[in-house]
């Protein structure tokens, strides 16, 4: 079988590489010819564990190629994913302006019959729309060439996206036809095979699956965080608290870690969207818009923190930062709360030393010359007054706190992912702070 994924981002180059991997004839298209060629010499252009050695694998055995051609690409193809970006808009709305640009593309281009399937996070109503584009487009040409459309949201984590991919914990497939219904059983099934849990469902419930699930869990994220916060005013310890909430298999101990907020591609976005999705409806998401200002507030929480224990001057202070990508194991500073703290402590007068084991080159294209880019995480607390301690790298975990001692000016911690000891911080001699710690 052959497919085509249009958009070579995040989503579409995991998508397709996995895909080859299973067996399956990929061409990956994306409008832009200097990552295309990069790819097709087998050069990732994100940052993904596992990514590039399963990618060349599949170039090598013929199974994935590049283009810029969506014209080549669909050509003969079974199912066409768009995998576009779909920026937030101005008033939280999914911006639909490259997937509805792709729709038009294949309506101008179509052939013979296909699955045109969105991976793109898009609103409910989105397929609809690229029924409409196709179309058009086809009765411009005065064609008349069957095509389904389907909704196949993508649910994969940055750090793991390629075993999410090839070990899933559920694939959804929104149809609303028979045809496109066995076309994409037979597209997963090696996953069925695998005994993969795969529902099938009508194209507005997938569509909704996925802003749904992702603002699910970013309310177990703002929650935990106020918890957090709570346990401050009242002496509690968040930790404690964590594992005795978590314990009961009801709430269960997934997405129940305090910090800075979150951040990403994809939370923040989809939050926005499914807001905006119900407004649009005349419906008021009061649980959802109460998680979307909580997560404002935490992303200030350890400002807050540095500002108070400085006796709110923090002009030419100086201040370590460990960690900018909104999580491990990816270089994606979108939405990171690291990178906002980072440009407020900047605005607030402080020499910031930074550094992140892979996110380094995409801080520099938003804060430039703003702060000191540091060798390594040592290099980063050479003779500041503080460290913050922003994203929970594995080799931040167990710092040598003998030589970070000596490296400090000040001895104080501000710990925004909890994952250090609070007495053997106080033992050591540093001044601690962390998340809804005493």
């Amino acid at each position: 079988m052959k497919i085509a994924v249009i958009g070579t981002g995040y989503v579409g180059l995991v998508t397709g590489t996995c895909f080859a991997e299973t067996g399956v004839n990929v061409v990956c298209v994306d409008n832009d010819l200097n990552k295309v060629k990069m790819m097709q010499a087998g050069k990732v252009p994100i940052y993904e564990p596992g990514l590039e050695p399963m990618m060349v694998t599949n170039i090598e055995k013929g199974r994935l190629t590049f283009t810029n051609s969506i014209k080549e690409a669909i050509s003969g193809a079974k199912v066409i994913f768009i995998a576009v970006g779909t920026p937030p808009d101005e008033d939280g709305s999914a911006d639909l302006k490259h997937v509805l640009g792709v729709a038009t593309e294949i309506g101008s281009l179509l052939d013979h019959y296909v699955v045109v399937a969105t991976k793109s996070t898009v609103p409910v109503g989105t397929a609809e729309r690229i029924r409409i584009a196709i179309k058009n487009k086809l009765a411009e040409r005065n064609q008349d060439i069957p095509f389904d459309v389907a909704s196949n949201p993508e649910f994969l984590k940055e750090g793991s996206a390629v075993e999410d991919f090839l070990k899933p914990q559920r694939i959804i497939v929104g149809v609303d036809s028979k045809k496109a219904g066995d076309l994409m059983r037979k597209l997963y099934m090696p996953f069925l095979l695998n005994n993969r849990t795969v529902i099938f469902m009508d194209i507005p419930s997938a569509e909704l699956t996925k802003n749904a699930a992702n603002a699910m869990l970013a309310t177990r994220i703002s929650f935990i965080n106020e918890i957090a916060n709570l346990c401050e005013l009242l002496g509690a310890d968040i930790n404690n608290v964590r594992k005795g909430i978590g314990s009961d298999p009801r709430i269960g101990n997934r997405f129940l870690y305090p910090g800075i907020g979150y951040g990403g591609s994809c939370f923040p976005k989809d939050v926005k969207a499914i807001i905006k999705t119900a407004s649009d409806q005349g419906y008021d998401l009061k649980v959802i818009s109460a998680v979307e200002k909580a997560n404002e507030f935490q992303k200030n929480v350890i400002f807050n923190k540095i500002s108070r224990h400085f006796g709110n001057n923090l002009k030419s202070k100086s201040i370590g930062v460990w960690g900018l990508s909104f999580k491990p194991k990816t270089n994606d500073i979108r939405e990171s709360s690291a990178v906002y703290l980072v440009k407020k402590l900047v605005d607030a007068g402080v020499n910031v030393r930074v550094y992140d084991p892979a996110a380094m080159d995409e801080t520099r294209k938003q804060l430039g010359n703003s702060v000191y880019y540091a060798e390594d995480h040592y290099d980063a607390i050479k003779g500041v007054d503080a460290l913050a301690l922003l994203t929970e790298w594995a080799e931040f975990h167990l710092p040598d706190l003998e030589k970070m001692s000596k490296l400090m000016h000040e001895k104080t911690i501000f710990d925004g992912r909890n994952i250090y000891d609070p007495e053997e911080m106080k033992k050591k001699g540093f001044c601690y702070y962390g998340i809804g710690r005493k």
